[in-house]
């Protein structure tokens, strides 16, 4: 039987996206979100725009990775910076 081999980066991936999501769980009960307008064309909650960023970040991995000689560290500078700014603004 094969069994899945756990890095400490995959494990501290794994871990870092359940904190966000038990942190988005915990902030939404203390303070309910309301849908709003940003630059999305779309009206977004938070939980909304935590899910679009994740995705965003996997792209921006996969486009850094794939197409260019960048180091994976500015993927991920790259992605938690673009989190950032869709968290606040989008």
């Amino acid at each position: 039987m094969e069994w899945m081999v756990w890095t400490t980066p995959t494990a501290v991936f794994f871990a870092v996206i359940a904190a966000m999501l038990a942190g988005m769980t915990v902030w939404e009960v203390v303070s309910p979100t309301v849908e709003r307008k940003g630059f999305l064309p779309i009206s977004t909650t938070r939980g909304d725009r935590l899910f679009i960023g994740l995705l965003c970040a996997a792209y921006i991995h996969l486009a850094v990775v794939g197409f260019t000689p960048f180091s994976i560290w500015l993927a991920l500078g790259a992605s938690v910076i673009w989190l950032l700014i869709l968290m606040r603004w989008g």
